[in-house]
Order: C-alpha cells, then sequence, then structure tokens
C-alpha cells in the first residue's frame, strides 16, 4: 500500500497506475493471472476426467445405464452456466477452490456427450471386435482400445473450456462469489475499480 499514489495514472513507476489504495495495478494483475490460471487447469481436470469416465461408461454398458447418464447429463446441460456456477457457489460457499469445483461441474456434461459419442464409433471399428473375440477383458478394451482414441479430441476440447473456465472464475469473482478482496483477481478488480470508473479508469479496463 502507498497510500501517497492512490488513483495516480501510469507513471515510469508504476506503468498501469494504481487503485484506490496506492497498490500497483500490473502488479495486481500479473498476481491474478495465477489464480485465474489455477482455476482454469483444475476446473478443467475436474470437467474432464468426470466426462470422460461417464463418458465411456455410458457408451461401453449402454442400455438403460446409458439413458440414465445421458438423462442426469442432460439436466445439468439444461441450465446456463454462470446460472448454474451461482447456484452451486451459493451451496457450496465463496472460496477459490468452491469455484474450481463449481466451474468443474458445469464442464462434465460437456466432456461426457463428446466422449461418449467417439466411444460409440470406436466400439463399431473392426479392432475392437477384434479384441472381444479374442477374449480381452473388458478394463483393458477400455484402456488400449477405447481411452487412446477418446483422448485426441478431450485434449481439444479441455483447451477451448480452459478459456471459458478462466471467463467463468472472472465472472464469479466479479459478482462475489470468488476470490474475495483483497486478493487479487481480474474479476474482483473489475468489480472495485466499477466505483473510480470516472477517476481512474485503469483500474477495470487493464483487468
Amino acid at each position: 500500500l502507498d497510500v501517497m499514489v492512490m488513483l495516480e495514472g501510469p507513471t515510469k513507476e508504476h506503468w498501469i497506475g494504481t487503485d484506490e489504495l496506492g497498490r500497483d495495478v500490473l502488479s495486481r494483475i500479473i498476481y491474478g493471472a495465477q489464480i485465474s490460471l489455477k482455476v482454469g487447469i483444475v476446473a478443467v481436470v475436474i470437467g474432464g476426467t468426470g466426462g470422460t469416465f461417464i463418458g465411456i461408461v455410458a457408451a461401453y454398458f449402454g442400455g438403460f445405464i446409458d439413458n440414465i447418464l445421458m438423462r442426469l447429463m442432460e439436466i445439468v446441460f439444461c441450465f446456463p452456466a454462470i446460472l448454474l456456477a451461482v447456484i452451486l457457489m451459493a451451496n457450496f460457499g465463496t472460496s477459490i477452490f468452491n469455484a474450481m469445483l463449481a466451474i468443474g461441474i458445469i464442464f462434465i456434461p460437456g466432456f461426457a456427450r463428446l466422449t461418449r459419442a467417439i466411444a460409440q464409433t470406436v466400439q463399431r471399428q473392426a479392432f475392437l471386435e477384434a479384441a472381444i473375440c479374442l477374449g480381452v477383458p473388458g478394463y483393458r478394451i477400455v484402456l488400449r482400445e477405447i481411452f487412446p482414441n477418446v483422448a485426441g479430441p478431450v485434449l481439444v476440447e479441455a483447451t477451448v473450456a480452459f478459456s471459458y473456465a478462466v471467463l467463468l472464475e472472472s465472472a464469479l469473482s466479479f459478482l462475489g462469489l470468488g476470490s474475495q478482496p483483497p486478493e487479487a483477481s481480474w474479476g474482483n478488480m473489475i468489480n472495485t475499480g466499477r466505483g473510480f470508473i470516472d477517476q481512474a479508469p485503469w483500474i477495470s479496463l487493464a483487468p
């Protein structure tokens, strides 16, 4: 904190200016990036792992299990992402860990539907029928035949989900449901800067 330079514009000491408490905005943006990246990575791992497992199980067993799992995924999928995140955060409580968990749960249906579709395609391939005819155990079929074919598209989906997770975390922090002040986060920096938009627009514009 440096109260002598509160709400100061960009200078050679503070390249993007300072905030209402004299803190360097650039330093806070860099620090806030750690939180956004951490939330994005953990949320994608939760969503990708859970969704891939559910998708493969649904495709492999089919029938009743497939119907139950996919109907549950569709129930979750029908809610707008930000609304579902707010509902989950209201129940879990406001913290970064809970934000990771909430965003990860939101991603599970998308990964599950993608994985199921690819796994069903793989199941119709000749090499999988050959493995079944040779008496290869089910778990080995899943790990050695289905999963390697699913991994590529899931990885591509994960990169898209990661960017969306960063935006969701920022939205939750902006609403006061993610990281809490004085911890720096892009979302709560934008929220704090709203009150000083006329005097110091860089506080909100930079993050």
